[in-house]
């Protein structure tokens, strides 16, 4: 009977190992945003999670396509012949499996040449909502991605 028991508290710790694994895998893939003009694609790189861009929507500016777009912004001279297309823009989140979302990681704005604290969460429809911040959470803003992919 404890044997029986052993060997079943064993899978269960397994099987809750690897449902947790997937959970913290769920970001994982492209992402477009709710205003349509930016994919990323987010990836895990020696336990963290990081995005690239993949995609930005330069209708708004045929004169500069979005291959050819710079981070001139940047506040490292060395840094602004960049392409912001490969350009990693969100880096060093990590699962908390306890409130089920990524955190400590940073995000860049190419925009402004800035980076900022970042978390990420899903949302029951699937929704991954991004926050950018400056030291508190509720002094930033954030932003809804659908999964593409």
């Amino acid at each position: 009977m404890i044997k029986i028991f052993f060997l079943s508290l064993i899978t269960i710790t397994q099987v809750l190992k690897a449902v947790s694994q997937n959970d913290s895998d769920a970001i994982i893939g492209l992402w477009m945003s709710s205003e349509n003009n930016l994919e990323v694609e987010i990836f895990k790189a020696v336990g963290q999670y990081n995005a690239r861009v993949v995609w930005i929507d330069d209708s708004n500016d045929k004169s500069r396509p979005m291959n050819e777009r710079r981070d001139k912004n940047n506040p490292d001279e060395k840094l602004r012949n960049r392409k912001i297309i490969g350009l990693e823009v969100m880096y060093g989140l990590t699962y908390d499996p306890e409130q089920n979302e990524w955190n400590n990681g940073k995000i860049y704005d190419p925009d402004s040449g800035k980076e900022w604290n970042a978390k990420a969460w899903l949302t029951k429809d699937g929704i991954l909502k991004v926050r950018g911040y400056w030291n508190f959470e509720f002094i930033g803003k954030w932003i809804s991605f659908k999964k593409t992919r």
